[in-house]
């Protein structure tokens, strides 16, 4: 059996598997995981309030099942971190936000409670920008989000704090939620598997515009098969949210077996409009060499996307003064720049603006479906940069073009957010500044089965050369607290939380 402070290395589905032939206890595990917390997380900050007590209660009680011999769920003893915009019971969710600062929530949102079902354990809050707007994981509740790769700069977002603490193996299995990127670009910033599903998949009851397909929940984990796993635990239909539909687990977990040799794969540097630096396209070109000789197909694609930028900006100010607007009417000095920039944005549209983004969107989405009428996947980069210090709030210039916006940069993101279509970032490798570099990998609509099987086939060869191997921070150098991290904080520290630097434990239970 490893030794307790091996086992948060472990993968998940290995972890699942030793609790349920009793070779690990779930309070050992636990404790592993508090314990790797505590050690490595004043580096990063990536946690924001935690809940050690009753996880660890919680712990007791999986332990007790697992020697009684009773029925164990998919994700029995699996200590999970919970994006800090999705509702815990008992426990603080702030959204980043000074306003939520107290804010403890009565009841789960759908996702937490059905993976509290399957058995996992909320140890923690992960930490987001303010109100989960932007790719850079800081708000002044919390602060700032190291990368753990070199924690000067950012984590991106906003599941910037679940990124960060799966790399450092903190936690197994985290949530995540993405408009238009926030899974998939911190975890290619860091090195983790992020997925966002199709519309529907997992159900959202707290989406405002119910339906709208540009918001999904998803998985964040370390391994495709991890995040196969915890997207297994929380598909199922919800009569709250209007898109929901009714999917069993086994459509997603386990995965089969793919032949790589038989998969045909389209690629593409830009989708042929978004900004992205020249050493992100000669790393990318250097994996699509890479791929090239394992598969049946690997070619260009050609997609006609039109304004798809614009379309973008309709449809996220569309959801922002759906959550927002009244906020901004009657407390905007609580909302953060980016959340009043998008509110703001939608002054100036119009219904006509609104019904051409719809249509342009539809049109984007038949494009994909074209595409996919020839392969199994698609391949882009993820991100168009390398990491940038978290100090600056986005990336204001890509390749030279000035960015319109705090978004803009997300451009390879946001265009398969408008086409609907699932897509993971899948780790392969470092970049040119020996950053983590994530592909984006883009499968059929409704087809995660598929997509994350084709992922993991992928994820498999590339663990055999170790330039495209997922890479793993040096823990040496997470030794020491990063104070700096928590300098955006502009207000006395949470009640009950610590001292000391890097880290607040939230109002618990």
């Amino acid at each position: 059996m490893p030794a307790d402070s091996s086992l948060p290395e472990l993968s998940a589905v290995e972890l699942r598997r030793l609790i349920g032939s009793r070779a690990v206890s779930p309070v050992e595990l636990m404790d592993a995981c508090i314990a790797r917390i505590e050690a490595f997380n004043p580096a990063v900050n990536a946690i924001a309030a935690t809940d050690f007590d009753r996880a660890r209660a919680q712990a007791r009680e999986a332990e007790a099942r697992v020697m009684a011999g009773g029925a164990l769920g998919a994700l029995h003893g699996l200590p999970l971190g919970v994006k800090d915009l999705q509702d815990t019971a008992g426990l603080l969710t702030t959204c980043g936000n000074v306003g939520l600062r107290g804010h403890v929530p009565a009841a789960d949102n759908a996702q937490v409670a059905r993976l509290r079902a399957a058995g996992a354990i909320v140890t923690a809050k992960t930490n987001v920008p303010d109100m989960g707007a932007g790719a850079n994981t800081r708000n002044p509740v919390w602060g700032a989000t190291g990368n753990p790769f070199d924690p000067v700069l950012n984590a991106g977002g906003s599941s910037g704090g679940s990124a960060a603490a799966l790399a450092v193996d903190m936690l197994p299995i985290c949530t995540g939620s993405d408009t238009g990127g926030s899974l998939r670009i911190p975890a290619a910033l860091c090195g983790v598997v992020g997925l966002r599903p199709s519309p529907g998949l997992v159900a959202n009851d707290a989406r405002l515009l119910g339906w709208s397909v540009i918001s999904v929940l998803g998985p964040m984990a370390r391994t495709v098969d991890d995040a196969a796993l915890l997207l297994s635990a929380s598909v199922g239909l919800d009569a709250r949210d209007p898109l929901s539909y009714d999917t069993a687990a086994g459509a997603v977990w386990p995965l089969p077996e793919v032949d790589l040799s038989t998969l045909r794969i389209g690629h593409t540097e830009d989708f042929g409009l978004c900004a992205v630096d020249p050493a992100i396209r000669r790393v990318f070109d250097q994996r699509i060499e890479a791929i090239r000789p394992w598969v049946a197909c690997c070619e260009p694609v050609k997609l006609a996307l039109g304004d798809a930028d614009r379309a973008f900006d309709v449809l996220r100010a569309e959801s922002f003064v759906a959550a927002f607007a009244d906020t901004y009417r009657t407390a905007p000095d609580t909302l953060g720049p980016n959340v009043r920039a998008n509110v703001e944005m939608a002054a100036a549209i119009t219904l006509a603006d609104r019904a051409w983004a719809h249509v342009q969107q539809t049109r984007i989405a038949r494009q994909f479906a074209q595409a996919f009428e020839r392969y199994d996947i698609i391949l882009a980069p993820t991100t168009p940069v390398t990491p940038f210090p978290w100090t600056e709030l986005y990336a204001q210039r890509v390749d030279g073009q000035a960015m319109r916006n705090y978004y803009q940069w997300l451009g390879l993101t946001y265009v398969v957010t408008l086409a609907t279509n699932p897509a993971l970032a899948l780790p392969c490798g470092r970049d040119e500044a020996g950053m983590p570099f994530g592909l984006q990998v883009v499968g059929r609509l409704r087809g995660e089965g598929p997509l994350l099987a084709a992922a993991r086939a992928l994820e498999q060869a590339f663990a055999t050369e170790p330039a495209l191997a997922r890479p793993r921070p040096d823990l040496q150098k997470l030794r020491d607290p990063r104070p700096e991290l928590k300098s955006i904080v502009t207000h006395p520290p949470l009640p009950g939380a610590p001292s000391g630097p890097g880290w607040q434990t939230g109002l618990g239970t």
